[in-house]
């Protein structure tokens, strides 16, 4: 099973040997391939073989590139992630709209229900209200019920005066955090055979990843419950290699699916899967929710 997320943070020259992907750099380290889940490129210091290359994507291993401010910039996804794509993809394009809408609508019922639980976890009494708020939701949140609660949960584990929209290390934590998370649900998207593209509430022209901007969501608050402890241990006080490390272990949180326990990163491949099934068979029961421990 694939598990490690490997980070490249100084110059390096990536090849491949013998199923191992080897890394030359001040010195010279070997990891398997079999043993890769995500490759972050964080250097643009770093250069990669197309053979390497080539052998990650064949083994569906997300690759996430980054910038000169060392954030990520782009990730690389196959053409071809599952053996039927094609029908897959068929298979998409007629995804019913009221289902996509059920489905998008207990995805944001979980994501608020998750983050009344990192409320709890915290001891903040706010929790109640985002209690209330997701048992207020209609379909397709008609009534902004996910942004009502997003105000009082931030403001509470992050303070009254934070906004998402602020320039600070808080929330460059976060979306560092997102786009990680981000990448991590388009890799089983695509490996499941379905495009990025096409969502089931989110559907802006210009995003390429609406389906896995959907799925993600729920998933989020284990992102901030990281950054929020990061910040009240003063892991935080500016956002380096080292922090980015630091909250690149939310992957590899014990989390619950039922009555099972899994790390997160290979609990997203639960996860997504089961999202296809509920859609294809109309049945959101079908959905394994990650849960906190």
């Amino acid at each position: 099973m694939s598990w490690r997320t490997i980070v490249i943070g100084t110059r390096a020259k990536l090849d491949l040997q013998l199923g191992y992907m080897v890394v030359r750099g001040e010195r010279t380290t070997k990891v398997h391939i079999s043993e890769m889940s995500v490759l972050i490129i964080e250097s643009t210091e770093v250069s990669l073989t197309s053979a390497l290359l080539a052998e990650l994507v064949s083994n569906k291993i997300k690759i996430i590139f980054c910038d000169a401010k060392r954030n990520p910039c782009s990730e690389l996804l196959p053409y071809y992630g599952s053996y039927d794509v094609s029908a897959k993809i068929k298979q998409q394009i007629a995804w019913n709209d009221k289902v996509k809408g059920e489905i998008g609508t207990a995805i944001i019922f979980n994501k608020i229900i998750m983050q009344s639980l990192v409320l709890k976890k915290l001891g903040f009494d706010t929790a109640e209200m985002l209690d209330v708020y997701a048992h207020q939701l209609e379909y397709r949140d008609a009534t902004n019920r996910e942004g009502h609660a997003a105000k009082v949960y931030f403001n509470s584990i992050f303070g009254q005066s934070f906004t998402r929209a602020e320039d600070n290390v808080s929330n460059s934590a976060l979306n560092y955090g997102y786009s990680i998370l981000l990448s991590a649900c388009n890799r089983e998207i695509v490996a499941n055979g379905y495009l990025t593209q096409i969502g089931l509430i989110h559907d802006n022209i210009f995003n390429s990843f609406n389906l896995g901007s959907d799925i993600m969501e729920p998933l989020r608050p284990f992102v901030d419950f990281v950054v929020h402890d990061m910040l009240i241990n003063r892991e935080l006080e500016d956002f380096t290699t080292e922090e980015k490390h630091k909250l690149l272990s939310f992957l590899n949180m014990d989390v619950q699916i039922e009555d099972k326990k899994y790390v997160l990163n290979y609990a997203i491949k639960l996860y997504c899967k089961s999202v296809f099934d509920a859609i294809n068979g109309n049945d959101v029961s079908l959905i394994k929710w990650c849960k906190f421990i």
